[in-house]
């Protein structure tokens, strides 16, 4: 944290957080955090992954997840997603469902999401890090007004896109995207609590690639390889 490890691109805009009161008192709380023996996920090297895989100028699609995973090895720094080798968590699966509905896509045989990244899918967690077993245990402490400027640049800057909002915590974070430019798209969350409400039938995945191509851009491949 007191040398963010960030692609030019991004600290072209966001290096200013760096110095702010709100970043300090975070650097300060995840030391403090560290020196109390907290298992904090993602690793170090990982916190800014979805900034690192998918560059402001390549942003198509944004999805909004909320914390990290709060298991052993789950968290990698892209929402929702796992490394392989790791069991494919439910709203995973409830995701991969809905893909498989919409688009006739294989459920694939793990869950790592870094080939959607590497498209130009910008997988965000409002909230970056999070302590083993503890869901949460990192909100309010300043991660929200960092993600809240990551959106804003993607907001602002580069051609237009499509932002996914599932769940309210992802709504309410998206409430200030210019929906003049953007096609913002809301459903509730994958979770198993809440598919059945209207996750399950959304289609998403189709409703952006054909906003997509209908803005001249290129759609976004969703089948993950093996």
């Amino acid at each position: 944290m007191s040398k963010p490890k960030l692609r030019p691109e991004w600290l072209l805009s966001l290096a200013p957080e760096f110095d702010k009161a709100y970043m300090r008192g975070l650097r300060a709380f995840l030391l403090e955090r560290k020196r109390a023996g907290a298992e904090i996920y993602p690793p170090g090297p990982r916190i800014f992954n979805a900034l690192d895989s998918t560059l402001p100028q390549n942003v198509r699609v944004v999805i909004l997840g909320q914390d990290p995973y709060h298991g052993p090895g789950q968290a990698h720094g892209l929402c929702f997603s796992v490394r392989p080798g790791i069991a494919v968590p439910p709203s995973l699966v409830n995701i991969f469902k809905e893909l498989h509905a919409d688009l006739g896509v294989q459920v694939p045989s793990h869950g790592n999401l870094q080939h959607w990244a590497d498209q130009g899918v910008l997988l965000l967690n409002p909230v970056l890090t999070v302590e083993r077993g503890q869901a949460g245990a990192h909100q309010g402490k300043g991660w929200e007004q960092f993600t809240d400027r990551v959106i804003e640049v993607v907001d602002r800057e580069g051609p237009p896109k499509v932002f996914m909002l599932w769940g309210r915590q992802a709504q309410r974070k998206g409430e200030n995207i210019d929906q003049t430019r953007h096609l913002v798209l809301s459903a509730p969350h994958p979770s198993p609590l809440s598919a059945n409400r209207g996750f399950f039938g959304c289609r998403h995945f189709s409703k952006a690639n054909q906003w997509l191509e209908s803005q001249g851009l290129d759609p976004v491949d969703w089948c993950l390889p093996d």
